[in-house]
């Protein structure tokens, strides 16, 4: 092994060109992939997860879940690699959460669900007003961006009209991007409010109202016209844009006479969905959500989103402003930029140790330089693993400083001591480098064996620490071949033996070392005369380090403070969207007037029920506000906690999350059953039990069986006899209450509906 080491060495030792060049081509490699690396809070450990969404305005929860879920998730069992899957419905709406293998590939996954979406099409409901859609994206995952797009004089729908038409629609073209929401509001539509008593005056029935209106628009192809030297492209006034067109539209006939719309109904320019509810600084607006992909870095699709503003701001009206609500990488930035400057920091703690220990410029020079070198080859190390700079690859390249610099220091004490016996440097560097070949190899590969286990674990925790090993051994690697090739030549050519008497500095620090030294001797002395003392102290030692051991908090990540938060507001389960919208504003309204808070956003209504809302929060920098994200929240909480009729649940966003369930808490306890009565027994058991213990805060269900429910009971006699059909009661509830959509209104850039109700 003496031997190979010398033969390792001795070229780049006698060849000083070809060792520069070697050593310009790793630096020049590491500078041009640091360019290249990406940006990320931590390694990429994402669950390859597909959100599955399905809308059918009016109907129940329950109606939802059996109708519209059940189908869908009998085919998505089907699909290889499901690690798990959730399903949550609500009043009009199925959210299907499917979340794979970390080694399945999300595109091909993509392309099952498609597949099974198409399979289940013809078990779904009829009326479904459109195909199930899916997004590449976790939805338990906090948006990377929150736009807020508002206006002074622009009502609320044209605002929710010209984010989901224009802005969603490039936005979700973005690289990266999994899916845009957009919240607050609904897309413009024509809303026909029936009048009952006018309806029965008439002997008219609600589905001959929702059969004329659905007869009233049309959007076909109709021909042309052409002769010998001309054509004339035919088109008709098929379509109703407007309310006032719809008011003297015939829908029966009564005693001989029509019956207009206007007789029965008023006709109104609104939205389709009136239970929506926005607000951005305590004010109205839409807001547009913005999340990954899994596995897309976070840093540059943000950018890309932030380079397509200007062109999105010049694509509408300017009356409406758009306003960046909440950017998930700023505190990112800020952290990568801190462990940046403590990287740099540490570099220049070891230089000016090697020089305060070996008094030598050019002896602490080279390891100067192998030190950044040998940090600036690993970026290349990263690129071709396809790493990201992130917190804990830069936190190994801090580590891996104190451990590249002592292979260069073990090769210059070795050579310098040669030198110091009186060898020329040439030689005592051929010699010295010879020596130490295999001890430098032997301690790179003990440091590197260290990360072996950490190398081989799975699941998330192996996800998220191999690049922390991969890039220390590496790190590592580099190293060891500065300290054979570049290190020992660098000794060759610069190290001098020292000539004449040695300034003040270096006696006096020489003085020092020689009193540590004598020390040293002394206390060793009193330890060997002392070893069965020593050797209690010594068991004792590991008696308390397996007391901390078991003493010490445990947990999978350390708590995050990202400057950033989110709630859920949960109110009485019997609660109008009216008086939900109110409890959503003075939640709002405390939290946007803590001293802490920056901005905040929140909304109501939608697919996620009356009695529900989400909020998003902006904290001030921590030089500003001083405490702890988790200390503004309990601050928050005391707050918030007097407002009767619902509860508002926040949690800090952390930058990983594990799971693909939203809900109210950091923590989710899964309760699952056979059937859905053990489920209504167990689950507020549960849940109370679980309020009891005094480290929890913030106990919630998303359990919502408590609201009002009026039921109807079918006489099928009577209506057997009449010749009404159950389907025809139903249908003339879903006319009645359900917001039901039942004309389609063709435009360029959207299509609108009628709503009856």
């Amino acid at each position: 092994m003496e031997h190979f080491s010398s033969n390792f060495s001795a070229p780049f030792i006698r060849r000083p060109v070809a060792t520069s060049l070697i050593t310009i081509a790793i630096f020049l490699s590491g500078v041009v992939a640091f360019r290249f690396l990406p940006v990320a809070p931590l390694p990429q450990v994402d669950f390859p997860t597909i959100g599955v969404g399905a809308g059918l305005p009016g109907a129940s929860p329950e109606t939802m879940a059996s109708a519209v879920a059940t189908p869908l998730e009998r085919q998505f069992g089907r699909i290889a690699g499901v690690t798990q899957m959730t399903s949550s419905s609500g009043l009009g709406s199925t959210g299907i959460t499917l979340q794979f293998d970390l080694n399945r590939d999300i595109n091909a996954a993509a392309r099952d669900v498609q597949a099974a979406i198409n399979a289940a099409r013809s078990q779904l409901p009829a009326d479904i007003p459109s195909q199930p859609t899916y997004r590449k994206v976790n939805p338990a995952d906090s948006p990377i961006l929150l736009l807020a797009l508002t206006s002074d004089n622009i009502p609320p729908a044209q605002i929710y009209d010209a984010a989901d038409s224009i802005l969603a629609q490039k936005l979700a073209q973005v690289e990266g991007v999994g899916q845009v929401f957009t919240w607050g509001s609904s897309r413009p539509a024509v809303r026909v409010e029936v009048n009952p008593n006018q309806l029965n005056s008439y002997g008219i029935s609600l589905e001959q109202i929702r059969k004329s209106l659905q007869s009233a628009n049309a959007n076909l192809a109709k021909g042309a016209l052409s002769d010998s030297r001309q054509t004339w492209a035919i088109s008709d006034t098929d379509q109703l844009f407007k309310a006032y067109e719809y008011d003297p539209l015939i829908v029966a006939g009564h005693q001989g006479a029509p019956v207009r719309l206007r007789d029965i109904a008023k006709v109104v320019d609104s939205v389709e969905d009136t239970r929506n509810l926005g607000l951005f600084g305590g004010k109205r607006g839409v807001l547009m959500a913005i999340f990954r992909q899994p596995g897309a870095n976070m840093i540059e699709t943000v950018d890309r989103v932030t380079a397509l503003l200007p062109f999105l701001r010049a694509s509408i009206s300017p009356s409406l402003h758009l306003t960046v609500a909440i950017d998930r990488t700023t505190t990112i930035r800020a952290s990568v930029h801190d462990v940046e400057i403590a990287l740099m920091i540490s570099i220049t703690l070891v230089i000016f140790v090697v020089f305060a220990f070996l008094r030598n410029v050019w002896a602490t020079i080279i390891p100067s330089v192998a030190v950044p070198l040998s940090l600036i080859g690993t970026f290349g190390v990263m690129y071709l693993c396809h790493y990201s700079l992130d917190n804990l690859s830069l936190m190994a390249l801090t580590i891996s400083t104190g451990f590249v610099v002592d292979d260069a220091i073990v090769v210059i004490e070795n050579i310098a001591r040669h030198i110091e016996n009186g060898m020329q440097p040439f030689e005592a560097t051929m010699k010295g480098a010879s020596e130490i070949g295999f001890t430098v190899l032997s301690m790179s590969t003990s440091l590197v064996a260290v990360f072996i286990p950490i190398l081989m674990m799975g699941g998330v925790v192996g996800r998220l620490f191999r690049e922390f090993a991969v890039v220390l051994s590496a790190a590592i690697g580099v190293s060891l071949l500065i300290s054979l090739t570049t290190t020992p030549m660098m000794c060759a050519r610069f190290l001098r033996p020292k000539a004449g008497q040695h300034n003040r500095l270096y006696r006096f620090s020489e003085n020092a070392f020689n009193r540590l030294l004598r020390t040293y001797d002394v206390s060793l002395r009193w330890v060997l005369r002392h070893q069965f003392l020593i050797l209690l102290v010594t068991v004792g030692t590991v008696c308390l380090n397996v007391y901390l051991f078991v003493k010490t908090p445990k947990g999978f990540f350390p708590q995050q403070d990202t400057g950033r938060f989110m709630g859920l507001i949960q109110g009485d389960q019997d609660l109008s969207f009216t008086a939900m919208s109110q409890k959503m504003r003075e939640f709002t309204d405390i939290v946007l007037h803590d001293p802490a808070v920056d901005s905040v956003t929140s909304f109501t209504g939608g697919g996620s029920g009356g009695s529900t809302a989400r909020m998003f929060g902006q904290l001030k920098p921590l030089s500003e506000r001083k405490i702890s994200v988790d200390q503004v929240i309990a601050r928050i909480r005391a707050k918030t906690g007097k407002i009767p009729g619902a509860a508002l649940y926040l949690q800090a966003v952390q930058d990983l999350s594990v799971g693909g369930r939203m809900g109210g808490a950091q923590y989710q306890y899964t309760l699952q059953a056979d059937n859905l009565s053990d489920l209504t027994h167990w689950a507020p058991i549960l849940q109370q039990r679980l309020s009891r213990i005094p480290e929890l805060r913030d106990v919630n269900s998303d359990q919502q069986l408590k609201g009002l429910q009026s039921m109807l009971v079918i006489d099928r006699d009577t209506a057997s006899r009449l010749g009404v059909a159950v389907q025809d009661i139903d249908n003339t509830l879903g006319d009645a209450f359900g917001q039901r959509q039942v004309s389609n209104i063709y435009k360029g850039l959207n299509q609108y509906h009628v709503v009856l109700e």
